[in-house]
């Protein structure tokens, strides 16, 4: 891969948590948040763009800020903390579970010159799933860590991470790995 067409999405990490396995999975995400950071981190470093997609809440403005603000909770304060935006990142909100059903991020990742994608967030066997599979019909080469997504269930996310390594080519190596797929073209 090449870091210089490559974009991180993170996926669905700013969120309220209001419902039946929120809580289990705002442990997840949590625990997940560190990794997304880590390879946030690396790609800053050599300018390659990072790019929040959320569900809007019923906001329906890609306001950040009012977002967070919506979703702001004993469960979610302690991610927002972690994994918030930074103010050179891109924001985009979704209305659907695929990150590019009815949203400008094809045209934002064309605009940028994007052919790899980073995928992390939640929830990996729903939200994440749906944009692989977008990404992979749009010949775009995916990378999931798998120590970067969650779901409510486990099996669900194992389920999910082997389909999109299996049916859409995606590489699913821990986040550890990050610097590795760009040191060597031939991955």
């Amino acid at each position: 891969m090449n870091i210089n067409n490559t974009a991180l999405l993170i996926i669905d990490m700013i969120n309220d948590f209001n419902f039946q396995h929120g809580p289990s999975l705002a442990n997840k995400c949590y625990a997940i948040a560190d990794n997304i950071l880590y390879i946030k981190h690396f790609l800053k470093q050599h300018q390659a763009p990072i790019i929040y997609i959320n569900d809007h809440y019923g906001i329906w403005q890609a306001n950040m800020d009012k977002i967070i603000v919506n979703c702001k909770n004993e469960l979610s304060s302690p991610i927002f903390s972690k994994i918030q935006p930074d103010d050179d990142d891109y924001f985009l909100i979704k209305p659907h579970y695929s990150a590019f059903y009815e949203t400008p991020l094809n045209s934002l990742l064309g605009y940028l010159k994007i052919e790899n994608v980073i995928l992390t967030g939640i929830a990996g066997n729903i939200c994440v799933l749906f944009t692989a599979n977008d990404a992979h019909m749009r010949n775009y080469k995916l990378y999931v860590p798998k120590d970067c997504i969650a779901s409510n269930d486990d099996k669900d996310n194992n389920h999910a991470l082997t389909v999109m390594e299996n049916v859409l080519k995606a590489n699913i190596q821990d986040s550890s790995n990050i610097k590795s797929l760009f040191n060597h073209p031939s991955h």
